[in-house]
């Protein structure tokens, strides 16, 4: 569904000197994916298309990982007024609703920003921005109302907040739905009036009161959904956030999660019901799980996995890029790379694919039936075939093991069967040597005629 009359601009110029690195700060990553992406993603759901980023440190990166969206440049990074004001001109002639959001702020989902725009519109406002009460309000603008009606009259933005103002629990997210030609009225009469010298987005608002002009708050249901990421301690809290939400989706849909608080399950995993996920596992973005299947503890699961159904996957075991098929099992400390696994294979504790030969990536194919002995190292690319068996410690080189086959040793070679001992025969007609004729021992010779 698409958004009619309705387009976006985030903010993404910033470094993030809080972060204390030299990455732009919506690069960092929360549960494998960019925050910014996140940000995108959730006006996408909602129905915009048209996104305008902003783009500054590290501009090439963001593009990158901002794809499908149109960017603009903001050369000097002189507050979130200012950049904001360099959209103005790719928006020439736009007079619907315009989304302003900050990329680091990931947890404002779809629902809520539908919501901050219906309110928007049913109240005829010229700019709505989402706020909350927090216990803890440091480090956000806070919503300065008149005492008697409540009416919003502007931001006191924490640097330049009187210690009144720093009491005021209801909190600005920084995020804002605006009729197009308001704000870019209001930003051009902006003034740098503040500690930092730079031109404030929230000031635009007080500018849109002082005019006459109506502007009011969209309340959060959820007050933790307006935490921007400002810090590594941010990063870590929004993490936390995301990765219960998606714990407890996967829960719901049937699966079983035995311990949510050691479990890292990123976004983009599906998972089949009645699969349990053991403590202090780790599936990362793109792993298909199917059902009945069980996985850990101290797993890993990267990207391009696809476990079939009623597939095992235990301690201590790293699987990437590979399908496991069903019923089979790689339980104890073994590594799983480019390969393809057919149904009811058994996996020896610390078999590996040596996928990588220092140039390239090769796989491995491991037909049904096949139980490789402990230790084992398959050198890709090999092909061990249906119903073969490696002995402990084999290693198999490059090229084909044949169905039904069992190899053992360094380098891995076909097991010699050994031929049963040839019997030998008396002089007396071929006889057998052996019992005689009524059960007892033949009689040993002994010198001196002693036994």
């Amino acid at each position: 569904m698409s958004l009619d009359n309705v387009k976006a601009v985030v903010l993404a110029a910033g470094k993030g000197v809080r972060m204390k690195s030299e990455r732009a700060k919506v690069l960092h990553e929360v549960l494998g994916r960019p925050v910014l992406d996140y940000v995108l993603r959730n006006l996408r759901e909602a129905g915009v298309e048209d996104i305008v980023v902003i783009v500054g440190h590290q501009a090439d990166q963001v593009r990158k990982a901002a794809a499908g969206c149109r960017f603009i440049e903001q050369g000097e990074q002189k507050g979130t007024g200012h950049a904001l004001a360099q959209a103005e001109a790719a928006l020439q002639g736009f007079a619907g609703d315009l989304f302003v959001l900050a990329g680091d702020a990931p947890l404002v989902g779809p629902k809520t920003l539908l919501r901050l725009l219906e309110e928007h519109r049913l109240n005829h406002r010229d700019a709505t921005f989402l706020s909350a009460c927090l216990d803890d309000p440091s480090g956000y603008g806070r919503v300065v109302r008149d005492r008697a009606g409540g009416k919003f009259l502007r931001f006191a933005e924490e640097v330049d907040a009187t210690p009144e103002e720093k009491n005021i629990p209801e909190s600005n997210s920084g995020e804002y739905v605006f009729r197009a030609p308001a704000v870019f009225e209001a930003l051009r009469k902006v003034k740098p009036d503040n500690k930092k010298g730079e031109l404030y987005l929230t000031d635009a608002l007080a500018v849109l009161v002082a005019g006459g002009r109506t502007v009011d708050a969209c309340r959060s249901l959820n007050p933790n959904e307006i935490y921007g990421i400002n810090s590594r301690r941010d990063l870590v809290a929004a993490t936390n956030f995301l990765r219960w939400r998606v714990l407890e989706r996967h829960m719901d849909l049937g699966v079983t999660i035995v311990d949510p608080s050691t479990t890292f399950i990123e976004e983009d995993v599906t998972i089949g019901a009645d699969t349990v996920i053991q403590p202090f596992t780790v599936i990362r973005r793109g792993v298909t799980i199917g059902s009945r299947c069980e996985v850990g503890p101290f797993a890993q699961l990267r990207a391009g996995t696809v476990l079939e159904d009623e597939a095992e996957i235990g301690n201590f075991v790293e699987v990437k890029k590979t399908r496991v098929g069903m019923h089979s099992k790689a339980k104890h400390l073994s590594y799983l790379g480019d390969a393809v696994l057919g149904a009811h294979v058994n996996i020896g504790a610390g078999t590996i694919t040596a996928n990588y030969d220092g140039v390239g990536k090769h796989q491995t194919i491991v037909e049904d039936g096949v139980h490789t002995g402990s230790n084992t190292v398959l050198v890709a690319p090999v092909r061990v075939g249906k119903g073969a068996t490696t002995g402990a410690g084999a290693v198999v080189l490059r090229g084909e093991v044949p169905a039904g086959a069992t190899v053992v040793g360094v380098p891995a070679r076909p097991l010699a069967r050994k031929k049963p001992p040839a019997l030998r025969s008396s002089s007396a007609g071929g006889a057998k040597e052996g019992p005689s004729s009524n059960g007892a021992r033949p009689r040993r010779k002994v010198k001196g005629g002693r036994r």
